[in-house]
C-alpha cells in the first residue's frame, strides 16, 4: 500500500527552524523525484522544493537560501530543513512525487508567529 507520512511541523517564532520528514512506503522511493509542497489557508497548493533521484535540488524563489531538501533512500525518507522561517511560511506541508502524484498524505502543519 502506497503511503506518504509527513511529520515534524509545529509552532515556531519568526527566525526559527524546523525539520520536516516524509516517510514513504509502497513505492520504489529511490527512483522517484520527490517534492515538498505547501498549502496556506485560502491559497492553492504550491511546490516548495524538489529533489531528483540523483540528488539534484531546486527551490521556489520564496524559500531559496532558507530551506534545504534532502533524502535518505535507504530509509525511504525525505527531509526539509527550514531555517529563518517567516510568517508567510505558515501552511500545511505535504510531500509527494514531482509528477504523477500519489495519494496525498495528511500533511504537517507549520505555523510561524511574528
Amino acid at each position: 500500500q502506497v503511503q506518504l507520512v509527513e511529520s515534524g511541523g509545529g509552532l515556531v517564532q519568526a527566525g526559527g527552524s524546523l525539520r520536516l520528514s516524509c516517510a514513504a512506503s509502497g513505492i520504489l522511493f529511490s527512483i522517484n523525484a520527490m517534492g515538498w509542497y505547501r498549502q496556506a489557508p485560502g491559497k492553492q497548493r504550491e511546490l516548495v522544493a524538489v529533489i531528483t533521484s540523483g540528488g539534484m535540488t531546486r527551490y521556489a524563489d520564496s524559500v531559496k537560501g532558507r530551506f534545504t531538501i534532502s533524502r535518505d533512500n535507504a530509509k525511504k525518507t525525505m527531509y526539509l530543513q527550514m531555517n529563518s522561517l517567516k510568517p508567510e511560511d505558515t501552511a500545511v506541508y505535504y510531500c509527494n512525487r514531482e509528477n504523477n502524484y500519489l495519494t496525498w498524505g495528511q500533511g504537517t502543519q507549520v505555523t510561524v508567529s511574528s
